[in-house]
């Protein structure tokens, strides 16, 4: 064989390890809703600490290789670099140290001064028993349609958590979905918002909220704990690093722990889960037929949990008097979406009201959401593993 033979075999052997030569059609396409994605974040500032590494994540697991090459490179190939970090997804790593920087970050005091908000939480998890019993209509397994149903709590963390334990197989198309969703609240919730209430009922004026003391703070979680996972202990992963979070930042002298768990930590975290779960999104996984099914289920369990939200304050307004009835614009707050749906709730409020001042009433609902989309989880859990 001359020079010019050797080089031309080894050229030939090295276009079949390019991505040009193994790409799909169905590459192609994830590659670009990747893009779609990153351009959502920068472009129109849809969740960006969400969708940027979401969206590189669905370009890099979907950028062709040879399968047969032994690279270890791949999201799915044993002790790849993308592989050790999935596993962090797969084992349920990631979404309770999460849960750890939202309890960290968050403020509970709006939920203490009224209690009776944590009501306007569960009513909003109709949405997530409702795409259940949907799911299971279109015969999907029990858990399966547990892992889709849990889409409707808007939550990312607990999405993943839940559908690694029980439909690992659908774990990546249901994290998308319910990250996609979190990150258009702003488009999807305003029309069903003025649907769904009048202009009187939207421009109600709430009582400010009483002054919560340091000592209701600290024992808030502490309670929290005790009454949420001795009625779904399955649910200690999320609701024990949830209220550890919180107890963190109340206690007064934990500072230093509560701003690493809520920064530091969180962003680290938040950036693994999101690249990693966009890498698990391979289009020969990720282009099914189940797929369009979870998002149009995920979609409707979304609609159905605002909705209740909603719903549920005009039906509270009923037996309330005059004086202490609630805007029914802080009902879409329950679903998990912190804070983003809190800041819908006060912005719409303040098209019909521009002294109408909702964020910190609706705080109170949209943490309860928190915390209800994490009961949920673990009742599910409980029930089915």
């Amino acid at each position: 064989m001359g020079f010019l033979d050797f080089i031309a075999s080894n050229f030939s052997e090295f276009l079949t390890y390019t991505g040009f030569s193994n790409a799909t059609t169905g590459n192609i396409i994830m590659i670009v809703v990747g893009i779609f994605f990153m351009w959502l974040a920068i472009k129109k500032d849809f969740e960006p600490l969400l969708l940027v590494p979401i969206g590189l994540g669905i370009v890099l697991g979907n950028i062709p290789f040879r399968a047969d090459a032994g690279l270890e490179i791949g999201l799915y190939e044993d002790n790849s670099v993308l592989n050790i970090f999935y596993q962090g997804v797969r084992q349920g790593w990631y979404p309770p140290l999460v849960f750890l920087g939202i309890g960290a970050m968050t403020d509970f005091s709006a939920l203490i001064s009224n209690p009776k908000l944590i009501l306007i939480g569960a009513s909003a998890q109709f949405g997530i028993f409702g795409a259940y019993m949907l799911a299971l209509a279109l015969g999907f397994e029990p858990n399966q349609a547990a892992g889709i149903a849990i889409i409707g709590g808007a939550d990312g963390p607990t999405a993943i958590f839940l559908s690694s334990k029980l439909s690992p197989n659908l774990m990546g198309a249901i994290a998308v979905c319910a990250y996609s969703y979190m990150a258009l609240v702003p488009v999807i919730q305003p029309p069903l918002m003025r649907l769904l209430t009048t202009k009187k009922e939207r421009v109600i004026h709430m009582k400010p909220a009483r002054q919560v003391s340091q000592t209701e703070r600290i024992l808030f979680p502490i309670i929290g704990l005790l009454l949420t996972t001795f009625i779904v202990p399955s649910g200690l992963p999320l609701l024990g690093m949830l209220f550890f979070g919180n107890l963190l930042k109340e206690s007064g002298k934990t500072t230093r722990l509560a701003k690493t768990a809520g920064s530091s930590l969180n962003d680290i975290v938040v950036m693994l889960l999101g690249l990693t779960v966009g890498c698990s999104t391979q289009a020969s996984e990720f282009l099914t037929m189940n797929t369009i099914f979870i998002f149009m289920l995920g979609a409707l369990a979304f609609i159905i949990a605002s909705a209740s939200g909603v719903l549920f304050v005009k039906f509270m307004n009923l037996f309330l008097p005059k004086h202490k009835k609630i805007n029914p614009l802080i009902g879409n707050a329950g679903v998990s979406a912190v804070p983003m749906s809190a800041r819908i709730s006060n912005n719409i409020g303040l098209e019909y009201d521009r002294h109408n001042f909702l964020l910190m009433h609706a705080m109170g609902p949209n943490v309860a959401g928190v915390i209800g989309s994490a009961v949920a989880a673990g009742a599910l859990l409980g029930f089915l593993s």
